[in-house]
């Protein structure tokens, strides 16, 4: 052969395997990740048109302002009635887990994903107990530590990837607190990391209006105290929509 059909054979081979390496090196988009592992025990937590699992903050038995169709749970502030907070929470407790969760929220609207909450009447909010990961139309005006998918208040998202109202968005939130560490994975992307107890997490909480929260307007508040509680998804003005709320129990 000539040498110009020896260069052009090497050449191709050399693309050959690095298409090869490529295609075997592929990674999953961690939102997926949950589904690589059978034996992994993940539970769904919305059902198709139930809210069973679920409950009104403080609940009792006259406020309104959720609806579950098709798999969808939706707030709906127009459509709310009732006194006193209209958070959903859990009917269980968790200590430890992963949780997966979709969310969508109407123009300048907001919601929240809380853990740790303890559901006791001398607690006015789920926020005065649960930590949050913010939930918000990126359009809304507001400031770093109260963007969508920052620990609120508190650590700032380290890239801004959410998608504009109307569009679902995906959180993949890891709270542990054997190793002590939470972590969000928002749209695929890793953008916070925090330490859940501590001298850390006390620093972060000291210059927040969760620090000495006794002295505020709702009086009784034990913020990031416990480690086992409730999880919470918040009411607020607008339209907010959950769907296919996955936990994995640590």
């Amino acid at each position: 052969m000539k040498k110009t059909h020896y260069l052009f054979i090497i050449s191709f081979l050399i693309l050959s395997c690095n298409n090869t390496s490529k295609k075997t090196t592929k990674s999953i988009p961690i939102e997926n990740l949950m589904e690589t592992n059978a034996n992994e025990k993940w539970v769904s937590l919305i059902q198709d048109n139930t809210m069973d699992g679920w409950h009104y903050y403080q609940d009792d038995g006259n406020k309104t302002g959720w609806d579950i169709k098709d798999g969808v749970l939706t707030f709906t502030s127009a459509n709310a009635s009732g006194e006193g907070d209209k958070s959903l929470v859990s009917d269980k407790e968790y200590t430890s887990f992963k949780i997966h969760l979709e969310w969508k929220v109407s123009s300048m609207s907001n919601s929240g994903f809380f853990w740790g909450v303890k559901e006791d009447m001398k607690y006015e909010f789920p926020y005065v107990t649960g930590p949050e990961i913010q939930i918000l139309d990126p359009e809304v005006p507001d400031g770093p530590l109260t963007q969508a998918g920052a620990l609120y208040g508190m650590i700032a998202p380290s890239k801004w990837v959410t998608k504009p109202a109307g569009e679902w968005n995906s959180y993949d939130i890891t709270i542990n607190h054997n190793s002590n560490n939470g972590v969000v994975v928002h749209n695929g992307t890793k953008i916070v990391e925090f330490p859940l107890s501590g001298e850390e997490w006390d620093a972060m909480v000291a210059p927040t209006k969760f620090n000495n929260c006794d002295e505020k307007p709702w009086q009784n508040c034990d913020f990031g105290k416990f480690k086992t509680g409730k999880i919470s998804i918040q009411d607020h003005p607008g339209v907010i929509s959950f769907r296919n709320i996955k936990i994995l129990e640590l």
